[in-house]
């Protein structure tokens, strides 16, 4: 038996934050030692935070939005659990000593994925957001501070795996499962809901990551995430469509051997390998049957239909700004296509123009060594994709404004 794990889930109440606890939970039940949990943050849902922590024990629970603080006091009051609010609460939970799980979504994540670092604390990083706005800045910092960051993604998760030492690598392979558009026509395409779009045939997501894999923008930011976390030339990573999501990643040797990651598509797998490396913990995930599964089928990605892929290489080969613009010119166009402002296909065309103008501008050589040239690029990018929605013929509430 293994002595506790110390961790700290930022972002607990999302999709990522409540596999996690679901990882803990089972963790906790069996002999290996399971986890000791030392802070546990969410963004504006007190009660389910409330309800975590009373289960986890953490030290300290803290809810970004302060509003809702009142009401997690309530809950924890006589509990002996610290309680907080706001964002620079959260930031000073992620510096506690501990393996702290980065899932906050969007680039809201990267200060306190950040602080973590500089606090000389493991990261296990679900947010890929943070990576492509500030991999080079963390993985810097990382490296100061003597750190680990560790995948989570399940694509990034199976290269680790597979990688071994890295020596006589030749190519990485991400899949991608097409989402729910895979076999649709540009026509249904454009037309297609909020719902539609977040309805992935295989991952149980939250709604922008889904989006996100409907569009492709999803393996768009892996593929840049990739990139940054292995320290692999862009052309030397490929992305391919694979419908069922059971090789999630590949890696290709000058011997020409391929060293592949299977397994069934649920996050509670990848998170464990991260929060308990270099050991793995058990899971309830389901077991593959390969028998059952018959075959698995493999096909190019179409760049007509889907071109998120070929914007996020076209940002990468710019540089860190401009994988900052795209990434958050996705968050903008995702939220105003939730919101019913422009239309499914939409969402692409708003990036594309968005990260043509930043590379046209006097903005395109900015580093992003800093924070604060982070937050600089990211109010750009929303206020360009905003005028760009603003200004398309129709634009405004009534949606499919520019396809």
């Amino acid at each position: 038996m293994t002595s506790k794990r110390t961790v700290s889930v930022m972002g607990s109440t999302g999709s990522i934050g409540c596999s996690a606890i679901d990882v803990i939970r089972h963790a906790n039940k069996s002999r290996d030692g399971g986890f000791e949990v030392v802070a546990l943050t969410a963004g504006g849902n007190a009660e389910m935070l409330a309800d975590q922590a009373l289960e986890c024990r953490p030290q300290i629970a803290v809810i970004a939005d302060e509003r809702q603080l009142p009401v997690l006091r309530d809950r924890l009051a006589g509990s002996g659990i610290e309680v907080a609010g706001g964002r620079a609460a959260v930031t000073e939970a992620a510096t506690r000593p501990a393996r702290v799980l980065a899932a906050i979504v969007g680039a809201a994540g990267l200060e306190s994925t950040l602080a973590a670092v500089q606090a000389g604390n493991d990261v296990a990083i679900a947010n890929k957001e943070s990576v492509v706005c500030g991999g080079r800045l963390i993985l810097s910092e990382a490296k100061k501070a003597g750190v680990t960051v560790l995948p989570v993604d399940s694509e990034h998760s199976a290269i680790h795996q597979c990688l071994g030492d890295g020596r006589a690598l030749e190519r990485l392979t991400i899949t991608a499962s097409g989402g729910p558009f895979r076999t649709a026509t540009m026509d249904e395409m454009r037309v297609a809901s909020p719902k539609a779009a977040a309805a992935h045939p295989n991952w149980a997501m939250g709604i922008k990551n889904s989006i996100d894999s409907a569009t492709l923008m999803n393996k768009a930011l892996e593929f840049i995430e990739a990139a940054y976390l292995f320290d692999v030339p862009a052309e030397q990573i490929d992305v391919i469509i694979h419908p069922q999501s059971i090789i999630h990643g590949m890696a290709h040797f000058t011997d020409g051997s391929v060293i592949a990651q299977l397994g069934a598509p649920d996050m509670r797998t990848p998170i464990s390998y991260a929060l308990g490396w270099p050991d793995r913990v058990a899971t309830t995930v389901d077991r593959l049957d390969l028998v059952s599964l018959a075959k698995l089928d493999f096909e190019a990605v179409d760049s007509a239909k889907f071109p998120a892929v070929d914007l996020a290489r076209e940002a990468f080969a710019a540089g860190p700004g401009a994988t900052t613009v795209l990434n958050c010119a996705n968050e903008a166009a995702v939220s105003a296509f939730i919101a019913g402002q422009c239309g499914f296909l939409d969402i692409s065309l708003v990036v594309k123009e968005v990260l043509s103008r930043f590379l046209s501008g006097n903005m395109a050589g900015m580093a992003c060594s800093s924070l604060e040239e982070i937050g600089q690029l990211d109010r750009y990018a929303r206020a360009a994709a905003e005028d760009v929605l603003t200004r398309a013929p129709g634009g405004g509430a009534e949606g499919r404004t520019l396809g």
